[in-house]
């Protein structure tokens, strides 16, 4: 039974009362105490590892039971049981891409004790489930179901993994772009890089690969992502002679969809060989990215090419077999029946080849797609591998546990009392000998198999560089001359250029600059887009002349409050609509070459202002004094908040999304500093709970919109002062 007791001598001093819990819980060893401080997160204290995983997995539960039951049920492809037939495509591409390996290797991948703290965690998670005593908790009620119990095999799942392998649809889409418009468009629309000549793999015949083997993939994405790039993130670190205090500073924001609850959890872990603080995904144990007491660490997505599209040719007379290496082979064929609410239940086939699952089956052209993958090795879900990563005491142990880390790819960078900075571009990397990865190959004669994996001491890194300083931006990592290709396909590198800009404007930093920095809303971008302007204007008139001025004389910032920041969104969004006869876009710096090398792509710039126009007069009235970049551009927090945001994809402040919106960008934001972490700041949007009733469900909303942080306290002193609820949790008699 829970039991709540008020700490009745500082209500008599006349101070401030802290509600105490005691919980008794049947799985734990010894008692855990659990002190949230007064901005949501839990810093929990054990005796164990086992307990403290137990605790961490109550409290996930605790905080956030609904969103973790439904990436449960996603991870597991049982979402239909409680949505309907909707979801059936997503259930069935979960199954399929389950982990099929030997579950030794999959948890000795991670870490030696990995399989002992996910069945802690998972029992944690259980716990409180069954606390509830078999009463609803109100989502749950509104939903019409129960929560359900975790297996450790349920946080290993493989679907997330997969839309963190984002150049998985780029095969596909290349090839059917490559059909379309012919491979000299394809090369100048959407350039290797590094740049290499287009080449079709020998035998591979674009009409067998069918743009619908990507419908199930990009329900998946969609419903993860919305229709917006969720791509991006930034960090960067400097070391003590860079830095006001003398010792290493380290910031981190990864981008992600912004959702209601958080994407992340954060948490603080204490125990034998642990103290660690940081966040992760609620559904996870351990944390992605914080520090321990010697190092800190954070990470942004480098993009390695994990993945390849394989053509099997199937027998003519019998669509189960497949011809590979002189032979025909059978398919292994699983077949499952899915719950479905208000039916029985949906039987699903699941095809694999050697190659891996298969995604498509065209069986009028015996042909079938098959998906090889580094999330199907052992050690393949996504960030599991920083329980390793976060005890790392120094860079060795940090290159080491980096090695381990498969998906998702990950720019790692670190710092540590000491003074060191490093940076490694981890995660697994197929070796392909004498071929791309651009396009789907052939299955069928073993030319185009991998090589194994490039080993993480041939990755690139740094350590210690004469620079000072390091950042990524999701940008091309690959240094000069660097052999191995690890992808051809990265983001722009405005939001990196920007960070490194930013990090020359002074000899030394502070927290508070860094912070500032972390919401700059600068546009790299649009000086080149002013500087083509300045030469067109002479040739334009009416409102594309007066647009246009008004663009060349603005200061970049993409303000929330900046009638040319809307102005520049509106136009260049309205040109590749007219430029461009492709679902996919190519890179803005492709747009503006062709703006200035093409007539025919210049002239569109009168016409592509007036559609941009009429959008705004649509959604904002035409009343022009009332547009601004704020007024179209915002961010919805289901029915809390709608919220103008500045910024886009392409600034330092992050903010992407389906049709001008924000649906993306950093939803935690850390800052360490390495000379004293209690100094070190961090949020989290909109809060650590997910129940509406909490006091932490958004909290976090306005200091998270307004550019604030809170104090991501560490030491037991400076917890203590900051705690506003502590549980303690015991074993059950």
């Amino acid at each position: 039974m829970r039991q709540i007791f008020v700490l009745l001598c500082a209500v008599g001093l006349g101070l401030p009362a802290t509600p105490r819990e005691r919980v008794a819980l049947r799985g734990l060893k010894q008692d855990v105490e659990i002190l949230r401080d007064r901005w949501g997160v839990p810093h929990i204290y054990a005796s164990s590892a086992g307990d403290l995983f137990f605790a961490q997995g109550y409290m996930a539960a605790r905080d956030r039971l609904f969103q973790i039951d439904l990436w449960r049920r996603a991870g597991i492809g049982r979402l239909s049981e409680v949505l309907g037939p909707s979801t059936l495509s997503r259930d069935r591409l979960a199954r399929l891409v389950r982990f099929r390996g030997n579950w030794k290797d999959e948890w000795q991948s991670y870490s030696p004790d990995a399989e002992t703290i996910v069945n802690a965690f998972t029992s944690g998670i259980n716990a409180y489930i069954g606390s509830l005593g078999g009463q609803r908790p109100a989502q749950f009620e509104a939903a019409g179901y129960d929560p359900a119990l975790w297996k450790p095999e349920d946080v290993v799942s493989r679907i997330a993994g997969l839309v963190m392998v984002r150049n998985i649809p780029s095969e596909i889409q290349r090839s059917a772009r490559g059909r379309k418009f012919g491979l000299e468009k394809e090369a100048a629309w959407f350039p290797p890089d590094p740049s290499i000549p287009l080449q079709l793999p020998a035998g591979l015949d674009l009409d067998d690969i069918a743009p619908e083997a990507l419908d199930d993939y990009q329900s998946v994405l969609r419903a993860t992502t919305g229709d917006g790039d969720a791509g991006g993130s930034n960090n960067w670190v400097v070391d003590g002679t860079r830095a006001v205090s003398g010792k290493p500073l380290l910031a981190s924001d990864p981008h992600r969809p912004i959702t209601l609850p958080s994407l992340r959890k954060t948490v603080h872990l204490v125990a034998p060989g642990w103290n660690v603080i940081g966040a992760g995904e609620p559904a996870l144990p351990g944390v992605a990215l914080g520090h321990n007491e010697v190092m800190g660490f954070g990470f942004t997505i480098v993009g390695i090419d994990q993945a390849d599209f394989y053509v099997e040719r199937l027998n003519p007379d019998n669509r189960d077999e497949y011809w590979n290496q002189g032979a025909w082979k059978r398919m292994e064929i699983e077949r499952e029946t899915i719950p479905v609410k208000g039916s029985r239940g949906e039987t699903v086939e699941l095809r694999y080849t050697v190659h891996g699952p298969v995604l498509h089956l065209d069986r009028k052209r015996a042909r079938a797609l098959a998906l090889k993958w580094v999330g199907a090795e052992a050690g393949g879900a996504g960030y599991l591998a920083a329980l390793r990563l976060a005890r790392a005491r120094n860079w060795t142990e940090f290159l080491e546990a980096a090695g381990q880390y498969k998906v998702p790819s990950e720019n790692l960078v670190y710092a540590d009392r000491a003074g060191n900075i490093g940076w490694v571009a981890a995660g697994a990397a197929p070796v392909r000998k004498g071929w791309s990865g651009l396009f789907p190959v052939p299955g069928d004669s073993g030319k185009y198999e991998w090589d194994g994996y490039l080993p993480i001491t041939a990755h690139p890194l740094l350590y210690n560089p004469p620079a000072h300083m390091i950042a990524t931006a999701n940008h091309n990592i690959l240094p000069a001359n660097f052999g191995p290709t690890l992808s051809f396909e990265w983001a722009a590198p405005y939001r990196y250029q920007r960070v490194w800009e930013l990090l020359h404007t002074k000899s030394v930093f502070s927290i508070s600059d860094f912070q500032r920095f972390q919401h700059d809303v600068v546009s790299v971008p649009a000086r080149r887009f002013q500087e083509f302007l300045k030469r067109e204007i002479p040739r334009l008139s009416g409102r594309s002349k007066e647009a246009a001025s008004a663009i060349v004389a603005w200061d970049r910032v993409l303000s929330a409050g900046s009638r040319e920041a809307l102005l520049y969104e509106l136009w260049v969004d309205s040109l590749y609509l007219v430029v461009f006869p492709t679902p996919q876009r190519p890179a803005l710096s492709v747009l503006f070459s062709e703006l200035e090398t093409s007539a025919e792509a210049r002239s569109a710039l009168g016409p592509a202002l007036e559609a941009a126009w009429v959008r705004a007069e649509l959604r904002l009235g035409k009343d022009t004094s009332q547009w601004t970049w704020g007024a179209w551009h915002q961010i919805r927090f289901g029915s809390v908040a709608k919220l103008p945001r500045p910024g886009d994809a392409n600034t330092v402040n992050a903010a992407s999304g389906a049709g001008l919106m924000q649906t993306n960008g950093a939803s935690y934001r850390q800052i360490l500093d390495l000379s004293d972490w209690d100094q070190s700041v961090m949020t989290n949007v909109p809060g650590e709970s997910g129940d509406p009733a909490s006091p932490y469900y958004s909290n976090l909303l306005e200091e998270w919109h307004t550019g604030k942080y809170h104090p991501m306290v560490y030491s037991r002193r400076a917890v203590e002062a900051a705690t506003a609820e502590r549980i303690r949790l015991v074993p059950a008699k």
